[in-house]
């Protein structure tokens, strides 16, 4: 029961390319993405070769377009075989609200679908992209079939990141029970007393100093004895194409410290080594078997 009990630290790692991403929708349009050399294998193999330098092997979660399956799906399978688990993204990177509810379940359904038939097994998971989630689109994700959702973030200076009502929900540690069969696992930020620091990764990974990011990890996993951490392969990859006619505020969200991602992860898996890596999945199935 003592290892079943460790802090645990949920590596995710939302599966898109650099010109997918919602900074730089306004200037590369959808109808062109078939354009662009893919870069986001080599750089999801970065993760994964990281990942597997280790003796103890992190297990990370993986949560993949449906456009980059259809295009690399012995991706996919690679990073089912090598242990890790496989979820949902949606198909094509558009904000949950911003479709219809029957465009929403059609987009989690067929994404969901795409997955599993790539690895012959069940997709329990969702992200919805930007973590442009409400109540609404939660309760689509449960209605097309999933068994957990990890959208939300509680940073609300962001103007993408939704909000939902988990006032009433069981609540476990960092999960949360939304309906019998269906739950809430956010990224992990930290609270100090009204205020909300962005610490659950991304652009905030690459921007702040790693002292402060071994910090905040800390004291999450003394409250909720878990972490949920994020980011994206191109995050890896600081020698991507530039979108020079972006926004001065885009620009810096999407390139700050690139070249730094690689090294702050390993640092990060190196300093809590002595905590357990898994994956969404397993930590929600232990969350169910201690306390639910």
């Amino acid at each position: 029961m003592s290892l079943i009990n460790n802090p645990s630290i949920l590596l995710t790692f939302d599966v898109e390319d650099w010109f997918q991403v919602e900074n730089f929708k306004e200037y590369i349009s959808f109808s062109t993405w078939n354009s662009f050399e893919l870069r986001v294998e080599k750089n999801t193999h970065k993760i994964l070769d990281l990942l597997d330098s280790f003796s103890f092997k992190p297990r990370a979660t993986f949560f993949i377009l449906g456009w980059i399956a259809e295009k690399l799906p012995e991706l996919v399978r690679q990073i089912h075989e090598r242990g890790h688990e496989v979820a949902s993204h949606g198909n094509d990177h558009h904000l949950c609200r911003s479709l219809t509810e029957s465009g929403l379940i059609m987009d989690l359904k067929s994404s969901k679908e795409r997955l599993e038939t790539i690895i012959q097994s069940k997709v329990y998971g969702f992200r919805a992209p930007s973590f442009a989630l409400d109540d609404k689109v939660l309760q689509s994700i449960a209605q097309a079939g999933y068994r957990y959702d990890s959208s939300y973030n509680s940073f609300s200076a962001h103007g993408r990141y939704g909000k939902i009502d988990l006032s009433s929900a069981k609540h476990s540690n960092a999960l949360y029970q939304i309906s019998k069969d269906f739950y809430e696992l956010p990224v992990s930020n930290l609270k100090i007393k009204d205020t909300v620091i962005p610490l659950g990764g991304g652009g905030y990974f690459r921007l702040f100093p790693f002292s402060l990011f071994k910090f905040g990890i800390a004291s999450v996993l003394k409250k909720d004895k878990a972490f949920v951490f994020y980011a994206h392969p191109w995050e890896f990859d600081p020698s991507q194409p530039r979108v020079d006619q972006a926004s001065r505020g885009s620009k810096f969200r999407h390139y700050i410290n690139l070249q730094r991602t690689e090294k702050k992860l390993r640092a990060l898996i190196s300093a809590f080594d002595d905590h357990e890596f898994i994956t969404c999945a397993d930590y929600i199935d232990r969350q169910i078997y201690l306390e639910m």
